[in-house]
């Protein structure tokens, strides 16, 4: 048996024509959804990017106890685990993320991987003399980034020296090399959709429009203070982006049925989160609540055991249920402190998962919904406090934890899953600034408001999601100062 899984980076589910949408260029996705069962109710964990990704490698919610980190040494990681059982493990990513201090160790879980150059502000090319940007708005908020974003663009101009088509064209290699050889798993992981939306002008003229405003193809996030005629042009080269993700999605399925591996190849793709391109006046992620368009993600599976395609299932689920569900396909043993479900039922005969599923960014809202229903529970005081890391490796996106935030630290007894370990206990801050001001607590009807114009003030229907999600932050063993700035019981009510 073996496995691909195609990651991409901020994709967003509501602009897929997979769920609905038509007013993009996405035939793969349309065939993708044909050859696998659809996942109408699949819902981000942890927020960002590596935190999304510690969710994958260990089958549980990472926000609960710490922010963006690399791996601990008593996580259990999948691709770890199929490597020492004999299954062959294979990274080829563009993702920069893993080669900085917060995310140094994920890919050294594989047996082997292949980084592709040069998204975002990648520090790649080294060149002295400040770049000369363009009048431009948005951005990202550090200088350095935006620097070596545009650097990097001028060794980035033909569509095969883009980090996606380097990405997938290596991932190609590995399946020709390899698709008549049993027991591997390969991840093919792109950046992209995420920001900038930099891409080849062969899909930006999908999307051709009148536009003579300063460049714009990176929103910050925040707030979006753009004119309407800049936030359509961000949105439509957001769109020429997934038409490339689209493209190259499509050269893994030709592979696929070149070789016939539908036999004995299952096929995943996914991605951490989605988006947002304005819808409730906000650009991006992570400062403000996790909206649908950001908590509400595309997710497909292809898993010839049953065979089951051109179908949809309404069950909720994760990225905590990719670990369990590969190890699974495997017959690998799925360790006891994965909270993933494998979906290996599921996918046959729509077996049920769980009635709810928690999401959120550490220190932010926790969030869960049934399926039905949204809860967003913000803090109960200004200050959202208390707060406090949980790690052993206490470095963050591209820095170690500060000296002054050190000296706070303590020791705390093991967790249910640091399999007998103390951890650092440090006193700590929300890393993204968000808006609990304007946003304290929320709860949606997403089944008659799916667009969540409006939070609703239902006292039966609160108590019903707090009950959720009580339970599940107490199955996932939250610390308890996390009750506390939330103004929640610690105690468990009965179901």
């Amino acid at each position: 048996m073996k496995a691909i899984m195609v990651m991409f980076d901020s994709l967003n589910r509501h602009m897929l024509p997979s769920y609905g949408y038509e007013d993009i260029y996405a035939p793969n996705f349309k065939r993708l959804q044909e050859k696998t069962v659809t996942f109408d109710q699949s819902w981000v964990g942890s927020m960002p990017c590596m935190p999304a990704r510690r969710d994958l490698h260990t089958g549980r919610y990472n926000f609960l106890h710490r922010s963006w980190g690399p791996l601990e040494p008593f996580d259990d990681s999948m691709p770890e685990i199929l490597k020492n059982s004999g299954v062959y493990t294979h990274l080829i990513t563009d993702h920069q993320h893993y080669w900085e201090d917060g995310g140094y160790n994920y890919h050294t879980r594989y047996n082997s991987f292949e980084f592709s150059r040069g998204q975002e502000g990648d520090t790649w090319k080294g060149e002295v003399q400040t770049p000369q940007i363009p009048a431009m708005i948005g951005g990202h908020d550090m200088e350095s980034v935006n620097k070596h974003d545009w650097i990097n663009r001028k060794y980035i101009i033909e569509e095969e020296e883009f980090p996606q088509a380097v990405t997938f064209k290596r991932g190609l290699e590995f399946i020709e090399k390899n698709h008549k050889d049993d027991q591997w798993f390969l991840q093919i992981e792109t950046f992209d959709p995420h920001e900038p939306f930099y891409a080849p002008e062969k899909y930006r003229k999908l999307y051709e429009h009148d536009y003579d405003g300063p460049h714009f193809d990176w929103p910050s996030y925040g707030q979006v203070n753009e004119t309407q005629e800049q936030v359509e042009h961000g949105g439509l080269e957001y769109k020429a982006l997934v038409s490339m993700c689209d493209a190259y999605l499509g050269k893994v399925l030709d592979m696929m049925d070149e070789f016939d591996m539908w036999e004995d190849t299952m096929l995943i793709v996914n991605t951490d989160h989605g988006f947002l391109l304005g819808e409730h006046d906000w650009w991006g992620k992570c400062v403000q609540p996790f909206y649908n368009e950001v908590a509400r993600t595309p997710l497909f599976i292809w898993d010839p055991r049953s065979g089951r395609h051109g179908e949809r299932s309404d069950r909720l689920v994760q990225m905590i249920d990719i670990a369990p569900t590969l190890l699974d396909f495997f017959n690998i043993e799925i360790p006891k402190d994965m909270q993933g479900i494998a979906l290996g039922e599921t996918i046959a005969t729509n077996k049920p998962t769980r009635d709810a599923v928690l999401f959120g960014i550490h220190g932010g809202h926790v969030n869960c919904t049934d399926g039905h229903y949204v809860y967003m529970r913000g803090p109960k005081t200004d200050d959202n406090t208390p707060l406090y890391s949980y790690t052993l490796l206490p470095v963050r996106l591209r820095a170690f934890f500060t000296a002054e935030e050190l000296k706070t630290l303590s020791l705390e007894s093991p967790f249910s899953f640091t399999k007998g370990i103390q951890t650092m206990k440090i006193d700590t801050q929300c890393y993204y600034d968000v808006d609990f001001n304007t946003y304290r607590t929320l709860l949606f009807d997403i089944q008659k408001d799916p667009s969540q114009k409006e939070s609703i003030n239902d006292r039966e229907i609160e108590e019903k999601m707090i009950n959720h999600l009580t339970r599940l932050m107490n199955e996932n063993d939250a610390p308890g100062e996390q009750y506390e700035r939330l103004g929640l019981k610690v105690s468990v009510p009965t179901t």
